[in-house]
């Protein structure tokens, strides 16, 4: 697959990590997965995604703050899609998702293959 095919799912929740795992899988994209900011930011080094799917609330650090750290890596010839998921509706965080490096917002019973095509499509040039 495309590099920008690859998606990096970063969410606390194994659940949810594995449900979006199947989902993307059959919708073709390649998935690599982290539990934790931390994990999140290493695993972009490495697997370089085209789109990383980021959970706002996770336990080490929040998503705004992996979204800042992924959009200031240095070196980087591409800095990953983000795009910012939660079960909470995108107005209960005010400005700070407009306000993020992230190009959008998908609430998590929203997630599909297409959605994500949708946001590869609206990065390109």
């Amino acid at each position: 697959m495309q590099p920008s095919a690859a998606i990096l799912i970063v969410d606390d929740h194994d659940g949810f990590r594995a449900f979006a795992r199947r989902m993307l899988e059959a919708a073709g994209f390649t998935v690599a997965e982290a539990a934790t900011g931390a994990e999140a930011t290493e695993a972009a080094r490495t697997v370089r995604p085209g789109l990383v799917l980021l959970d706002i609330q996770l336990p080490d650090f929040d998503g705004f703050e992996v979204a800042r750290r992924l959009a200031a890596t240095p070196g980087e010839d591409k800095t990953p899609v983000v795009v910012l998921t939660s079960t909470r509706e995108a107005r209960d965080y005010g400005g700070q998702i407009a306000a993020s490096s992230a190009v959008g917002f998908l609430p998590k019973d929203q997630l599909s293959g297409q959605a994500l095509r949708r946001f590869l499509a609206r990065d390109r040039p």
